[in-house]
């Protein structure tokens, strides 16, 4: 595991997620045009939203990896 830490919507959180979902988040930025911490804060307010995935902020960017694979 590998941790990293954001600044989301005004407060410090860290993630540990598997290098391998870094990477594929961080191709993933790159294709968009956008830096991995603007990558990880979209998901993170998107989860936050009504309709949106309540699950942890782990499991939303793993989700996102499998789901921008399809």
């Amino acid at each position: 595991m590998l941790k990293r830490s954001f600044s989301l919507a005004g407060h410090r959180t860290s993630v540990a997620l598997e290098p391998e979902f870094w990477d594929a988040l961080a191709a993933i930025a790159g294709a968009g045009g956008r830096t991995l911490a603007a990558l990880v804060a979209e998901i993170d307010a998107r989860r936050a939203q009504p309709g949106g995935r309540a699950g942890n902020l782990a499991s939303a960017l793993r989700v996102h990896v499998i789901s921008a694979r399809r």
